[in-house]
């Protein structure tokens, strides 16, 4: 398990729990790879890196760095005085970046990276699921888990690897795709991005990654998305497809016609038209789907049987997923944190919610979003029938001042939104309950650990006697 510029044998993971780190070390070892690692607590995650082999210590200590390690892996989360990376440079140990890391397992392989500022796990678990179903066994690497712990990532016996590729820090800047999808370019990452000119130049650089020969899908439909198509145009070696509802689209989507908690899309696709069922609601999702089936065929792989094995995919948990009900109210449970994704999942809850109403609990992510997308995330959430919104999740960032979540709350307020603060998380569960009825569907919405809300809002229902 040896790679030329990184040497991968007996790697070990500080913060090996976190979505994209744990994918990497299910591979590695699944390859064989002697792999250790420590995060901050208990998890199901870690368990089930376990129970493949590695060594996982809970907390970070000088000690938990083993003495054949080969390289340390970090993402751009983990702090400079972090006791195990001071202590790895201290012993001369290589460190690999998270993305270096996924740049060398991706080698040799048909690389599809899927970029973009939202929707990027969902259209790669799409890409593994359908693939997969395909009998094309592919490796993936995905931000989020399909449908259990250590599902994020997959060491498959096929050529095509499928990794979702981050922007936020620059690292899809070190990747090589045969095929790589940008489904959305907008201002996102505050801390790292200046400007809308400074994003638009870091996909640029992602886009001219592709090997020659290979293809760009990207959307037809946003903005930010048509102004890279431009900036790219007329590349040597570069194949554009274009995806989305617009009538210039290489691939169009002709309709996309709601089901409850399922959508029917009808696209055209040279010259062609193909209709496929996508089993996760709204028009967002569908579109993910059919950018994925056009990255899917700009690959070879044929596209009725490719349309068909999408439907395969349910979801991918926080991704909209149902988390149960109680006393006829729906809980579900949504990442979404940036508001164009906040106000894509709320639209396609409201299709799915037929007559009944739509409440979310809103957890804002990151001090430094808030700031800057207070007023869009205030007016996103007015799409909601009501909303509780709660204190900012830092993450990691420290608190910046005269930023809270008043901010987004009085936006949502001039926007007309029916919008309450609660500043004790704990009570939240009590507050969902009591204002939802039957019928109505409760969205847990955030990147935090809101997603923790949804049991507890469950059993309070279940507990609320039914309104007279």
């Amino acid at each position: 398990m040896n790679d030329a510029a990184h040497d991968l044998h007996a790697p070990h993971f500080i913060g090996i729990g976190g979505a994209g780190m744990s994918g990497l070390a299910k591979i590695l070892a699944v390859r064989g790879a002697t792999v250790s690692g420590s995060d901050a607590k208990e998890s199901e995650t870690v368990r089930a890196l376990r129970e493949l082999g590695a060594t996982v210590f809970v907390g970070h200590a000088a000690e938990h760095l083993p003495a054949g390690t080969s390289s340390v892996v970090v993402s751009s989360a983990i702090r400079a005085d972090n006791p195990e990376l001071v202590a790895a440079q201290e012993r001369g140990v290589p460190v690999v970046h998270r993305s270096d890391a996924l740049a060398a397992l991706m080698g040799g392989r048909r690389a599809l990276a899927v970029a973009g500022t939202h929707g990027k796990t969902t259209t790669t678990s799409m890409l593994a699921v359908s693939l997969g179903e395909l009998g094309l066994e592919p490796s993936y690497a995905i931000g989020g888990d399909l449908d259990a712990p250590g599902s994020n990532a997959h060491h498959g016996a096929g050529e095509i690897f499928v990794a979702e590729a981050d922007e936020s820090d620059r690292s899809f800047h070190k990747y090589a795709p045969e095929v790589a999808i940008v489904l959305n370019v907008e201002l996102d990452h505050h801390a790292n991005y200046a400007s809308m000119e400074e994003i638009y130049e870091s996909f640029e650089t992602f886009v001219g990654r592709i090997r020659p020969g290979g293809t760009l899908v990207v959307s037809a439909d946003h903005e930010g998305a048509r102004e890279l198509t431009r900036r790219v145009a007329g590349r040597d070696g570069l194949h554009v497809v274009t995806v989305g509802a617009a009538a210039d689209a290489d691939v169009r989507v002709l309709e996309v016609a709601a089901h409850g908690m399922t959508s029917e899309v009808t696209v055209e696709l040279g010259g062609e038209r193909l209709v496929f069922t996508v089993s996760v609601p709204g028009r967002h999702y569908a579109h993910n789907a059919v950018a994925a089936l056009a990255a899917g065929v700009a690959l070879g792989v044929p596209a009725e049987g490719l349309a068909k094995a999408l439907g395969a995919y349910t979801g991918v948990r926080r991704r909209l997923q149902l988390k149960g009900e109680a006393r006829g109210v729906q809980v579900i449970d949504s990442y979404a944190h940036h508001p164009t994704e906040m106000a894509a999942d709320l639209e396609a809850i409201r299709e799915a919610a037929g007559a009944g109403r739509v409440l979310v609990v809103f957890q804002p992510h990151l001090f430094s979003r808030t700031q800057q997308l207070a007023e869009e995330m205030g007016a996103a959430l007015a799409l909601a029938d009501a909303s509780v919104v709660l204190d900012i999740y830092p993450a990691r960032e420290d608190p910046i001042p005269g930023v809270t979540a008043e901010l987004i709350i009085d936006a949502a307020r001039r926007a007309g939104a029916d919008v309450r603060a609660e500043h004790d998380f704990a009570a939240a569960p009590a507050v969902l309950a009591g204002l939802a009825r039957p019928g109505d569907l409760v969205l847990t919405m955030g990147a935090g650990d809101v997603t923790n809300l949804g049991p507890e809002i469950l059993a309070a229902l279940a507990d609320v006697a039914p309104a007279v």
